[in-house]
């Protein structure tokens, strides 16, 4: 091997030293390498649920046409699959309970992306300038934290409750950055408005209908967005159906509505959606083509073949099933191990992947505790300490 020592540094940018050592590809990449661990971590899909049966009738279908399988190869386009976005029209007309006509969104408002997560990071690049801000509700999905963290964005937690999100101390947050002179630097709202992760809390349909006049009424300067990540809406066990949060943005405007098919049928195929406002497709576009000209094509095709042939639907209804069972097991594990343990409490989720439970104050979680190296070490389970879901530089961060 050639000798580096006497070799200069490599100069990198300042955005590189923003993203680094990011926790999730640490939780991921100890789930997938130790298979004996019980991984509560990385929000993976159970093995026994994916779809092997379900992709190997799609994909034989897809490659025995040869003009469809060499389509299919070829590059796709930036914005995604004409014929994948139709079909997402119709999914998601299906999920607001309108017919695909009256939904009001055009195809030329739907991007396909690489899960949602590649439109998380696009939705970052575009919007954030170093020292811009963001709020989010406590605790958030830490790898969105991650990700303006990349572009230097600040993120602001606004506190949360049984019904999500207080509405109350968003409005009052808005006023207090605004008397502070910084209400020019808020660009986004960030929501997970179904069985959120971590925190498995939906928000109250009062409170999405509050959101959205909140942040029309503090778009003074400029448009405050919101962002709801919506990958969990069709992991649903029971409990109350809510409206999405972009159902009350009447002018479809403000509200940037993404999921993906990563939970509800397979991550492995990295494909998500974005319904997003009219003045914000070009620039995620020209970012995105300087990422990738496309999501991969291959596999656009293939799930275009899993709704067509009427496949999608009853997976998502096998995920259901199989993921209650494991919601319940888990609560009932909670009931008998931690019901006498003083001040732990933990939340009764309706779907989605996540419980979040807190212990008392005396009791540290995060990594290099003991109770981490025990639980890692000694029993073989991976959860995720919930300082990772609240900013970094938080002075009153959880531990």
């Amino acid at each position: 091997m050639p000798d580096t020592t006497a070799l200069p540094p490599v100069q990198l940018s300042q955005r590189a030293g923003y993203a680094k050592e990011q926790a999730i590809s640490f939780l991921m990449q100890q789930g997938i390498e130790n298979p004996g661990v019980i991984s509560l971590a990385a929000g993976f899909v159970d093995f026994a649920s994916l779809p092997v049966r379900e992709t190997r009738e799609a994909l034989a279908s897809l490659l025995a046409d040869m003009t469809k399988g060499q389509q299919a190869l070829q590059y796709g386009t930036t914005q995604g699959s004409l014929r994948l976005r139709h079909r997402v029209h119709e999914l998601f007309a299906r999920l607001e309970g309108v017919p695909a006509k009256e939904l009001g969104v055009g195809l030329d408002r739907i991007l396909m992306t690489t899960g949602s997560q590649q439109l998380l990071s696009l939705l970052c690049e575009v919007l954030f300038n170093p020292g811009d801000i963001c709020l989010v509700s406590g605790p958030t999905y830490f790898v969105f934290l991650a990700a303006l963290q990349g572009v230097g964005a600040q993120a602001i937690v606004i506190p949360s409750d049984e019904d999500g999100l207080r509405t109350d101390a968003l409005d009052a947050t808005l006023q207090q950055l605004d008397a502070d002179g910084k209400l020019d630097r808020v660009k986004l709202i960030y929501l997970v408005s179904y069985y959120e992760n971590p925190s498995g809390i939906s928000i109250s349909t009062d409170r999405r209908r509050e959101v959205v006049e909140i942040a029309r009424r503090w778009s003074k300067q400029q448009r405050i967005l919101i962002l709801e990540d919506a990958a969990y809406r069709e992991l649903r066990y029971d409990g109350p159906q809510w409206p999405s949060v972009w159902s009350f943005d009447a002018g479809g405007e403000h509200v940037i509505y993404t999921q993906t098919f990563s939970k509800s049928f397979s991550p492995g195929i990295r494909v998500g959606f974005g319904i997003i406002p009219t003045d914000l497709i070009a620039p995620l576009c020209d970012r995105k083509g300087n990422d990738d000209f496309g999501s991969p094509n291959l596999m656009q095709q293939l799930l275009i073949e899993v709704l067509d042939r009427g496949l999608y639907e009853p997976h998502v209804a096998e995920v259901q099933s199989a993921y209650r069972i494991k919601r319940d097991a888990m609560l009932a594990a909670a009931d008998e191990f931690f019901s006498d343990i003083p001040g732990a409490t933990w939340v009764h989720p309706h779907g989605g992947l996540y419980v979040w439970m807190t212990l008392s104050h005396e009791i540290p979680t995060g990594f290099n505790t003991p109770l981490w190296t025990s639980a890692v070490h000694d029993e073989g389970v991976m959860y995720v300490p919930g300082e990772l879901s609240y900013p970094s530089d938080m002075p009153d961060r959880p531990r």
